[in-house]
């Protein structure tokens, strides 16, 4: 899934000068990190850790590693934008992509392990507990961002109908914050400091996107 970029296409990378840090590894090294959170959880499951209550350990720790990557691949363009760095948009994708698949799975241990397809108690608690509707709002919007992050789809969609769409990730994120936020019952300085995180993220995008609409509108008169 890669994040919506800027109104113009993508540059291609600058050619690699004398000195320059190798990027070979920063791919492998996402995905490996990508599986810390899922070995971790299996390690402590199968020494007891998990708590009283296991699935829902497993659903909460699912959730922030989403929300975690979802952060991260949010910040590759301010980062690219603001301190020249080229490296934070070539695991965008990636980044983006983990965070689908662990929202996935938190949705999946919900409805498997949590419900057991009890769509009667799922119904219910959707009523009584709205978070759940956002964070399944959410995870609809990351899905088609998910679908389409191929270079196939950018040139089956054309790069302005790609771009549009990937702008769904912006309320998707939004909706991530809020969730994680209405599912803490007690302690909420942790969601909190990622919803400020996020927050602060896209206004750094909403300054640049506007700066840019400026200059673009100085140029044309």
């Amino acid at each position: 899934m890669a994040v919506a970029t800027e109104a113009e296409p993508r540059p291609a990378p600058p050619a690699r000068r004398r000195g320059s840090a190798p990027y070979g590894w920063l791919k492998p090294g996402i995905l490996l990190g990508a599986f810390v959170p899922v070995a971790s959880m299996v390690q402590r499951a199968a020494s007891g850790g998990l708590g009283a209550n296991p699935i829902a350990e497993v659903e909460n720790e699912l959730g922030l590693a989403a929300l975690i990557f979802l952060v991260a691949a949010t910040a590759c363009t301010p980062f690219r934008r603001l301190f020249g760095w080229t490296w934070p948009v070539r695991i965008r994708r990636e980044l983006g992509l983990i965070a689908f698949f662990y929202a996935l799975t938190h949705f999946l241990t919900y409805l498997v392990l949590d419900q057991f397809f009890d769509w009667g108690a799922i119904a219910a608690d959707i009523l009584k507990r709205p978070f759940i509707t956002v964070g399944f709002t959410a995870l609809v919007l990351l899905t088609p961002l998910a679908i389409t992050s191929t270079n196939s789809w950018v040139k089956r969609l054309g790069f302005k109908r790609w771009q549009r769409l990937h702008w769904l990730l912006y309320p998707a994120v939004a909706l991530a914050a809020v969730h994680f936020i209405w599912r803490v019952k007690a302690d909420i300085r942790q969601p909190l400091t990622y919803a400020l995180i996020l927050a602060a993220l896209l206004a750094v995008r909403l300054v640049l996107y506007l700066r840019k609409r400026y200059a673009a509108g100085e140029t044309l008169s």
